[in-house]
This record gives C-alpha cells, sequence and structure tokens, in this order.
C-alpha cells in the first residue's frame, strides 16, 4: 500500500487554487481542505472580506487546532490529504514547524492577472493582501528547512497543458497521476468554504482547467509600487518552476 501524503499547496489569492483543488477532489484516493486558516486570519486581522463574519462564526480561529487538523488523521479509504492554502492567511503568529510534517508545492501566478482580478471584488489591496510576499518566505522556509527545492507550478503552465504540468507536478509529490485531474463535475462542494458564494461563481460553472487565453492587464497606477513588489517574488519563484 502506497504510503499516506499530505500535500500543501500554497497559492496567492485570485489563482487557479480551486480549479487545483477541484482536480485533486476529483481523485478517488484522495479528500481535500479549504483555505484551514481563512477564519483564523480574519479574526485575527479584521480584515472586511465579503461574507467575514460567517467565515469566523463557522470556522476554527485557533491556529493550533488547525495544525492538529492538517497533520492529523487521514479520512477513511483516502491516502492522499491535499490541502488547499493561502499563502497571507499564514500570519507571523503561526508556528511554521509542522510545515516539515506535509509535502509544499507551490502555485504561482503573473500578478497582473492577480492584481485585474483582485480588484474586481477589493479595488484598493496592499501588499499583504496579494501573498506574494508570504510566498516568497514560505518557499525560502522549506528550502532551507529540507536543503531542497519545492515543487513550483504556474497557472500559466497548468492551463496551456494540463495534464502534462499536472503529470510533472503528481510526479514530483510522490503519487501516480490520474486522469480524473482533467475534469470534474460543474457546481460547488461540500468540502468548499463557506465564503465560496462570494468567491467560486466562476469556477463553480467549470468542468476542467479552462484554456488559457493571453490578454492584456494594465495594472492601475495607484498599484504600480505594489505590483514590483509582488512581480519580484513572482520571478524568483518562476525560475524554478516544474516544465
Amino acid at each position: 500500500m502506497p504510503q499516506p501524503i499530505r500535500i500543501a499547496m500554497w497559492s496567492g489569492p485570485r489563482n487557479i487554487s480551486t480549479a487545483m483543488m477541484r482536480a485533486w477532489g476529483n481523485r478517488r484516493d484522495t479528500f481535500v481542505i479549504d483555505e484551514p486558516f481563512y477564519a483564523y486570519y480574519l479574526h485575527l486581522t479584521g480584515k472586511q472580506h465579503p461574507g467575514a463574519d460567517e467565515v469566523i462564526a463557522t470556522g476554527e480561529t485557533d491556529w493550533r487546532k488547525v495544525v492538529a487538523r492538517l497533520t492529523g488523521p487521514f479520512a477513511k479509504g483516502r491516502r492522499i490529504f491535499f490541502q488547499k492554502q493561502m499563502t497571507h492567511h499564514l500570519l507571523p503568529e503561526i508556528d511554521r514547524e509542522w510545515l516539515e510534517t506535509v509535502t509544499n508545492c507551490f502555485l504561482i501566478r503573473d500578478p497582473r492577472e492577480v492584481i485585474a482580478s483582485y480588484v474586481k471584488k477589493r479595488e484598493n489591496p496592499v501588499l499583504e493582501d496579494l501573498g506574494f510576499i508570504q510566498q516568497a518566505e514560505i518557499f525560502d522556509h522549506i528550502r532551507n528547512r529540507t536543503n531542497s527545492i519545492p515543487p513550483v507550478v504556474d497557472a500559466t503552465d497548468v492551463l496551456v497543458d494540463p495534464e502534462r504540468t499536472l503529470r510533472l507536478l503528481c510526479g514530483s509529490v510522490g503519487v501516480e497521476f490520474s486522469k480524473s485531474m482533467l475534469s470534474w463535475a460543474p457546481g460547488l462542494r461540500e468540502t468548499d468554504g463557506v465564503w465560496a458564494r462570494y468567491w467560486y461563481t466562476e469556477v463553480s460553472k467549470t468542468t476542467c482547467f479552462r484554456p488559457y487565453r493571453e490578454r492584456v492587464h494594465d495594472v492601475p497606477a495607484r498599484l504600480g509600487e505594489i505590483f514590483e513588489r509582488c512581480r519580484d517574488c513572482y520571478d524568483r519563484l518562476y525560475q524554478y518552476r516544474l516544465h
């Protein structure tokens, strides 16, 4: 029997992380969890996200209990525990030691595309809202503690060639690729967070990774400095992407 594995995929917001969760969740050997630190993040920061009160009321606001869940028992009959993680939710107050008990990987996206999508929901993000700084910090932490480069996949590569990129990802984390990852039923899931109705409108209509369409995204002038900081972090991880 293959050994059980916990996979934590670290992404910023407005990426294809929910579609990636759909891909893994469609495997018969896998169970998934959706942004487990979100309630803690909102509770501690007071960020006014859509549905914040409901997220806090129904979620776990003690990070130690979240970590216990992420490192605890597996669902019956499943051997892969896929954890969809947001980099900006891993606040400095959370101990990092548990990261060494899971297999970490990173999902990156061009910051022009991230910002263009994010401002449709919240017009004036600050640097920390976009997750790039935190993603680089977590990447460096894992790299330094394991003396190895954790797997990185770029959203564009996934959309251009889902099967090839997912095969590379599966191989890098030590599991067999399954074609079930390439398509799924539309709609929301019981495993989606309660925030799904605010953020998952588009992904709920999908049945696969949507083909990549190149678009020109102009960064608003007010976010120019933030964009440059994000791009620096993105470029650092991009050089290590699986391709």
